[in-house]
């Protein structure tokens, strides 16, 4: 079934036209639809897109709202009440690079979003959707970093917000969604456990938009306005590698899905680039299932201080090993260990303090460059997601003061002087 064969929507989504079957293809009119009734395959956002120029963009707001005629949000959408993400920092990342023994080094630094991590573009997107289609209560299952977004763009809204949570969440992301007022739930269980629970009070409560549940299809394509800033930001042009840390897997396969539209479009030169996918060793199913060359990812219970990357049942992750292996990157894991380093490494260099999503995307950078996966030849740019003040507790065992003296110039000098 082709767009001309679904019925169009009065819906006010921008460019979206209708929600299509990522396994099938079969089309539907837009809605809060999530999974496919022919075969259960996701749902994404399908568009007709206008004609979109450079100019067009650049005269818009520095938001992720600036790329509305590449979203499925209202025409109108900065008008109401949000977060207004995006338009974050690409760091030139010289010192890193030399440490990684890279050419030319980029560093995507999200933390400067409202909420210090880029849920709140996905969020934003979700929140202009779902006021279309007529909910009044934002709501997600999180590990941490959505709880956050979701509950400051339902304050910001005016809205309900219900978030959910496993219990063991870092206690930083617990107060930075709790100041916020909403109806924060901690559950007895892991990042699977809490969203099987969202996805049945989804079934239950109608006027609660599930931000990665029941509008999951336009949520995710938020994503892709890291893909297009990147571009934007390198001078309309696509980078040659990319490496993304996953989660869910969604991110990385909306920036892979944001270069390919830049390029159909014409807004940049349609030229080759790599797409690498980062992952903690402690939950790594995405990894081990590219490294023993599967297509189908095993689930596993996630064992990382990477909180937000755990979920053992990523899924996007099949769609992810597609875009890697289409564009000849790699997947790889790193310890915990490695994190803790990455993370160290990248504020020692760049005076970036990323959380440990950040860290398994550095240290997992490094890795690919010793295992002669990833070209230090080519122009590299690292997305980092996430604020390390959310995750102090993967740090504060390894770094303090260097030592506690008198206060005096000479107990300052000895301190300096032992190195």
């Amino acid at each position: 079934m082709t767009l001309v064969d679904v019925q169009k929507s009065t819906l006010d989504l921008g460019p979206a036209r209708a929600l299509s079957c990522r396994e099938c293809g079969h089309q539907i009119p837009l809605a809060a639809e999530f999974a496919c009734a022919e075969c259960f395959g996701p749902l994404e956002v399908a568009y007709d897109f206008g004609t979109v120029t450079r100019a067009d963009i650049e005269a818009g707001p520095q938001s992720i709202w600036r790329y509305r005629g590449l979203l499925p949000v209202p025409s109108d959408v900065s008008s109401h009440p949000n977060t207004d993400p995006g338009m974050t920092r690409l760091v030139k990342a010289d010192r890193l690079a030399a440490a990684l023994g890279v050419k030319s080094l980029w560093v995507k630094d999200d933390t400067g979003n409202p909420t210090h991590s880029f849920k709140d573009r996905v969020v934003a997107v979700a929140l202009a959707a779902a006021r279309k289609l007529g909910f009044s209560v934002l709501a997600c299952p999180s590990t941490g970093n959505l709880a956050n977004a979701v509950a400051a763009a339902a304050a910001r809204a005016g809205w309900d917000s219900v978030v959910l949570i496993p219990s063991s969440l870092e206690r930083a992301k617990i107060l930075t969604t709790a100041v916020y007022d909403g109806a924060l739930i901690a559950v007895d269980g892991n990042y699977d456990d809490v969203n099987r629970l969202a996805t049945e009070l989804a079934a239950e409560h109608e006027d609660w938009a599930f931000v990665n549940v029941n509008v999951r299809p336009y949520y995710a394509e938020g994503s892709k306005t890291l893909g297009y800033e990147v571009a934007e930001q390198l001078g309309w042009r696509l980078p040659q590698q990319i490496v993304v840390p996953i989660a869910s897997g969604s991110q990385l396969t909306k920036v892979d899905k944001a270069f390919r539209e830049l390029g159909e479009l014409g807004l940049v030169e349609a030229s080759p680039y790599r797409v690498f996918g980062a992952q903690a060793t402690g939950c790594s199913p995405v990894a081990a299932a590219f490294k023993a060359g599967q297509d189908v990812i095993t689930p596993v219970k996630p064992d990382t201080i990477a909180r937000s990357l755990a979920i053992g049942a990523p899924a996007d992750g099949p769609y992810v090993l597609d875009s890697v292996r289409r564009t000849g990157g790699a997947i790889e894991d790193v310890t915990d260990a490695e994190v803790v380093e990455g993370i160290r490494l990248l504020a020692r260099t760049e005076g970036i303090f990323a959380e440990t999503a950040g860290g398994v995307t550095v240290a997992t950078a490094k890795k690919l460059i010793e295992t002669g996966q990833l070209d230090p030849e080519a122009e590299t740019v690292l997305l980092i997601t996430g604020d390390g003040l959310k995750t102090l507790d993967a740090v504060q065992d390894h770094i303090g003061p260097r030592a506690t003296i008198p206060p005096s110039a000479a107990a300052v000098r000895e301190v300096l002087n032992r190195g």
